[in-house]
């Protein structure tokens, strides 16, 4: 519950990235003990969204557009596969269960709760990996799953994009339920694009100020 607390704040930019992650505060803000807080913090680490420096103690990582570029890169490989893949193998209950979490996403981008709208993007992509028996891809996506949140909080308030996120997903389940591999993983491409150049461009503004 405290890693989920302190995550959330992270991404939805309640911690600012270079601030400082003092035990005390966060000790009285979670009622929890530093033993607690410094575990969080680790875990944390590990994901990508806290750094130790070296007499200063953990702060909130910063992102750059050298790492987010990976960070697509990554996701370009693996997910397009998975959609491939899913498509191909389609079963009834799977596009079912799909077109269920196509759902809960629509429903997450109506409330605009960045936590809800987060845990149904994951699940919408836990149903694609399953589907096409990538498990150990999904577990890679899942380590990365932190800092793919804080790129997609920058690219939700975007106005000027080339087609809005719900589309997108639309497109993605549409191609993946039809058994349409090659229009799944161009869907999957479309989508990476237009969010990659988004962040490219969010970035760098938040370089420049």
């Amino acid at each position: 519950m405290v890693q989920e607390r302190m995550r959330e704040a992270i991404i939805e930019g309640h911690f600012k990235p270079g601030e400082r992650l003092v035990e005390r505060p966060l000790c009285e803000q979670l009622g929890v003990s530093r033993t607690v807080i410094r575990e969080t913090i680790r875990y944390l680490e590990a994901e990508g969204l806290v750094e130790i420096l070296p007499g200063r103690g953990p702060i909130v990582a910063t992102m750059n557009w050298q790492d987010a570029r990976q960070i697509y890169d990554i996701r370009r490989m693996l997910e397009t596969a998975a959609a491939r893949t899913c498509a191909e193998q389609i079963t009834p209950d799977r596009a079912e269960a799909l077109r269920n979490a196509l759902v809960q996403l629509q429903q997450g981008f109506a409330d605009k709760t960045p936590g809800t709208l987060f845990r149904a993007t994951a699940d919408f992509y836990a149903e694609i990996f399953a589907g096409a028996g990538h498990h150990i891809a999904w577990g890679i996506v899942q380590r990365l799953n932190g800092r793919i949140s804080r790129l997609r909080m920058l690219t939700l308030a975007t106005k000027d994009r080339a087609k809005p996120g719900p589309d997108h997903m639309q497109a993605i389940c549409t191609a993946i339920v039809s058994g349409d591999a090659d229009a799944a993983e161009a869907a999957v491409h479309n989508h990476l694009n237009d969010t990659a150049t988004i962040a490219e461009r969010a970035l760098a503004e938040e370089e420049s100020n």
